[in-house]
């Protein structure tokens, strides 16, 4: 029986997130002690060392991310913390933030010596607003106890933080839409390059980092970068937080290391299904449905690649023989009808056709002509869409295309 393996999670209802003495009694704020008698260069490295993937949904190299800001001159530099969180599906940042706040927190300032920023924002979706009460209440401890603000623990290092409390816009997820919310403009994307690293925030050198890998530094750092890369596999190191619903008996957070479970295995880690499995979401409305052909795939970042899928940010949403599979792209799609940006025609406009076309055949007046055009909006959004997220949107329906085809075209006889 595949078992958690808590690292981030370990902690999880065995003490006050809110509290700084118990966050200092299980080693809080030792791994930055240790950053600031260390070169920039070296901490850097240790994460180049830990090979850490970013776990909001790009899995781009945390290290490299790292360098491209920390190569800038230009001042001031800033940071964000994303913790908009809008992916459908997706809940795992929250529990880090009702588990372990201060490790977050504890991440950026380090990030923030490693790279000579100046300044860091955090991010707060607006469905979450204890959420934003908390870390704006933690940030007021951290700056009256030293941990933040000028000559950090009297090293030399300045650095503060912001919260921001987003309006529910699930745009704003994405790593430009976020900056241009907190300028206090319109969320929506910019067009790269340039990229954020070179021209974000305030037209600045930005880092935007999601809220679980942030809390991965200070373990990272604390333990060594080969402590970290230890776990999982050679491109997929470390642990995973996924977010597991649907019709599991035991839904929430499940912390897995990666390549330690199958899909199969983390779903019934999560209590299973009642009834018989048709398919599973992956990766969040933005993600991937899939058939039970894929409950042996590893999780890992290269396995999901190899079947041409993502794990995106961790969601897995399990659904049985009784639920349609059109109906789930649906509403899906009308979702993202709903909250595209409207700047871009592939994303505004193909989110309406395809919503339409499929609403035609549920009503039994679509073709096989209409399946054929649904699959060459979703390609058109892929392919021409300005941001990830207008890129990502099809990602559903065409795989559902793909590997549920008998249910698209049963709709037209």
């Amino acid at each position: 029986m595949v078992e958690e393996n808590r690292v981030i999670l370990k902690y999880m209802g065995q003490i006050d997130p809110e509290s700084l003495d118990d966050y200092l009694s299980i080693g809080g704020f030792q791994a930055l002690r240790k950053a600031l008698k260390m070169r920039r260069s070296e901490i850097i490295g240790e994460i180049n060392e830990s090979r850490l993937r970013g776990r909001g949904g790009a899995a781009f190299w945390t290290g490299f991310k790292w360098e491209s800001v920390a190569v800038q001159t230009r001042r001031p530099k800033y940071m964000v913390c994303n913790s908009d969180e809008g992916e459908p599906g997706t809940f795992k940042d929250r529990y880090v933030w009702e588990t372990v706040p201060f490790q977050v927190l504890e991440g950026m300032i380090i990030g923030a010596i490693a790279t000579g920023i100046d300044y860091g924002f955090v991010y707060v979706r607006g469905e979450y607003p204890w959420i934003y009460r908390r870390v704006e209440k933690l940030v007021n401890i951290l700056r009256d106890e030293g941990y933040l603000g000028s000559s950090i623990l009297g090293s030399g290092y300045s650095f503060d933080i912001e919260v921001v409390q987003g309006a529910g816009a699930y745009v704003c997820g994405e790593s430009s839409a976020i900056l241009e919310s907190i300028e206090g403009k319109r969320g929506g994307p910019r067009v790269k390059p340039p990229r954020t690293s070179v021209v974000g925030l305030f037209g600045q050198p930005t880092l935007v980092q999601n809220v679980e890998t942030l809390a991965n530094v200070p373990l990272i750092i604390k333990n060594g970068g080969k402590w970290y890369a230890s776990m999982g596999t050679s491109s997929s190191t470390g642990t995973r937080i996924f977010s597991i619903s649907g019709l599991v008996k035991k839904p929430g957070p499940y912390e897995i290391e990666l390549g330690s479970a199958t899909l199969g295995e983390a779903i019934q880690l999560a209590g299973g299904v009642d009834g018989e499995l048709k398919g599973v979401i992956i990766g969040g409305a933005s993600g991937y449905i899939v058939p039970p052909d894929f409950l042996n795939m590893p999780l890992t970042m290269e396995d999901a690649e190899r079947r041409g899928i993502s794990l995106g940010s961790g969601v897995i949403v399990p659904f049985t023989s009784d639920i349609s599979v059109v109906d789930v792209v649906l509403n899906t799609m009308r979702f993202f009808e709903q909250e595209s940006c409207g700047r871009c025609t592939p994303c505004r406009g193909g989110t309406r056709e395809v919503v339409e076309i499929i609403e035609k055949l549920v009503r039994g007046k679509g073709t096989k002509e209409h399946i054929s055009l649904l699959k060459r909006w979703g390609k058109t959004m892929m392919n021409a869409s300005i941001c990830g997220l207008g890129k990502s949107a099809p990602n559903m329906l065409l795989s559902s295309l793909k590997y549920f085809r008998n249910e698209w075209e049963s709709l037209v006889g």
